[in-house]
Formats: structure tokens, sequence, C-alpha cells
């Protein structure tokens, strides 16, 4: 991840070399194929609906000419589509090693890029990282998961509260939790799992609910505690569920063109929903809590967290009044990834 952020080439198994679009960094660097999301395969013609189904799939294609990188940026990038409306003639073909190549356009979009690449031979083999499908797979491995620190941390919302700090190995990426009350073992807690979003919870952002659903999922633990119950927080570092803020703001400027937040995320090439449940799992686990109440509006969460063995006893509706910048975003969520709304 940290050389596709730098712009070097990878390669995935016993692959080709992969350059990524949007940071290569290769004067002169040229190739015949390209590998991109079937979303953007669409966009290109180059794929049926069905075939798209899954948008961040990998599909590969060739051109009539060799790709240099600012080509590549264009075909990868939606937002350059007007700036570059012709593009072409492409031609999609088979991938040879299909697990290698979703294994790209995850690091990808860890990464925080878009999921585009130059494929070789004909690119610089200097820097290039090895990597195999699995690695992705222990890296992503919860197991790794440790608790790093944990200290009292009174809050506006409960003076009584204690936060707790995981991180892994090898991720950047630390996450915490907040308890509230006092931790009972006897009584299953009332637990919000919150994705981080530096727009909405710390900017005030009116694009969507995130903050006011953070304050207010605070307020009712507090109001748990005084009433002898607890509550868990699990504030997880995964950024437009899982795209990462760059990409989250790639989004937002496709949605003022028109876009709802679905068809965005999968313009870009990316998934509707790419958070790391087991991750949330293991926190629980490792603060020992076997069974909560879980505050959310969308049942395909308790079904993911009951998938990797959290026991949820009861769904807890968490929905505030939209205003008039987020309403077609809570209707999005509605009608099109089944928040009860």
């Amino acid at each position: 991840m940290d050389a596709l952020r730098h712009g070097w080439p990878i390669a995935v198994g016993e692959g080709p070399l992969l350059l990524p679009a949007e940071t290569g960094f290769a004067p002169g660097a040229v190739a015949p194929r390209m590998l991109i999301s079937a979303a953007r395969a669409i966009t290109l013609k180059l794929a049926n609906q069905r075939e798209a189904a899954v948008p961040e799939a990998p599909v590969l294609i060739r051109g009539g000419a060799p790709f240099d990188l600012e080509t590549a940026r264009a075909v990868a990038d939606p937002a350059l589509d007007l700036l570059h409306p012709m593009k072409g003639p492409f031609l999609a073909q088979p991938l040879t090693d299909p697990a290698a190549a979703r294994t790209a356009m995850e690091l990808a979009r860890l990464a925080g890029i878009l999921p585009a690449f130059l494929v070789g031979p004909d690119l610089p083999t200097a820097d290039a990282q090895q990597v195999a499908p699995a690695d992705l797979d222990d890296f992503k491995d919860p197991r790794h998961l440790l608790v790093a620190s944990r200290a009292h941390l009174p809050v506006a919302a409960c003076e009584e509260a204690e936060i707790v700090a995981f991180r892994a190995r090898d991720d950047l990426r630390e996450h915490v939790a907040l308890v509230i009350g006092r931790q009972d073992g006897d009584r299953a807690p009332l637990v919000r799992l919150h994705s981080e979003c530096l727009t909405g919870d710390i900017l005030g952002s009116l694009k969507c609910d995130c903050g006011p659903q953070l304050d207010a999922a605070l307020r009712a633990m507090a109001d748990e505690a005084s009433c002898g119950g607890w509550g868990v927080l699990l504030y997880l570092r995964q950024e437009g569920r899982g795209i990462g803020l760059i990409n989250k703001l790639r989004a937002y400027r496709l949605q003022d063109q028109g876009f709802d937040t679905v068809d965005a995320n999968n313009r870009l090439g990316l998934p509707t929903e790419a958070r790391d449940f087991p991750v949330a799992a293991r926190m629980l686990d490792l603060l020992g809590v076997r069974a909560i109440r879980l505050m959310t509006n969308n049942p395909a969460k308790v079904a993911a967290l009951q998938e990797v063995g959290v026991r949820v006893l009861e769904r807890v509706p968490h929905q505030l009044p939209p205003n008039p910048h987020n309403a077609r975003y809570l209707e999005t969520k509605r009608d099109r990834t089944g928040h009860l709304l």
C-alpha cells in the first residue's frame, strides 16, 4: 500500500507489473493494457450490467494504442470524463489470474487511490514491490489487532468513561472504543459502530448524519449508564465506509453532478460497502463483550456482525431528523441499501 501511494509498481503473485494509474511515478512509462473496475468498464461500454454486478471487480482492457500515464488517468478517473470525452477504442480481455487482479484492486482501495493500473510488461522494474493474495489475507486477519493502551477519559456526555485504543502490527489505522459507564459482564451494553467521518464528526458537514449520530449515540449511552447500564462506542478508522477520505471527496464531487451516494462510489470503481466488520468483532471480544444491543438503522450491519460471531440481542433504532442537505443521502440509504428509515 505504501508503494502504491508513492506511485511505485507492484507485482501480485506471478503476474505482470502493475503501475497505479493515479499516483504512478515513472516518466515515459507505457503499457499495452490496463486493469480497471467493472463499473468503469460499463462507462466505457466494455461490460454489460450483469458483468458489472460487482462494481469493484477487475476488468482487463487493451487499447488501440499503448496507455501512458496521462491516458490511464483519464480512463481511471470519472471526474475527467467531461475533459476527455473521447476514449478508446478498447477491448476487454480475459483475466489470467482473477485472484491476483482482485488483490490489486483491493490494495488500491486500502491505499486510498483510484483502483486502476497500467499492466506490464514494458514498465520499469525499479522499486517494484512483490505481494501475494495470501499477504493481503494475513494483513486483514483481525487476530493481529490488540489492545495498545487504555485510560480514563471523561467526556461531555458522561464523566465516567474509558477510552481503549487498538492497533495491529502492520496497519497504521488505530481504532478506539469508548466505554461509557461501568462495564458489567452480566448486562449487554448498548453498542454503536461508528465509522470515522472527518467531514461530519469534526467539521460539522450537513451532507451526512454522522456527526449528529455520534453525539446522539453518546447521549443515549450516558442515559443508559445513569440507569445502571453501560455502552460501548466503537470508533472505526474506516473513512467513507472504507473507501478513504480522498475517494469520499471524489464521490462528493460526483454527487454534485447528480449521482447518489451508491452510484458515485460505484462510478469510481469502489464498493458501496467496504467496512471491515471482523475488526469490530475483534474489538468487542478483546473488551470481553459477549452480547450487545446494537444501535443501527441498517439490518445488513446486524447480519454482518452476526456472521462473524457477535451475538446481537436487539437492534435499537438510531434515526435523526434530516436537513435539506442530507435528505437525498438518507433517501438513498433507505431505498438502495436497506436502512430502516
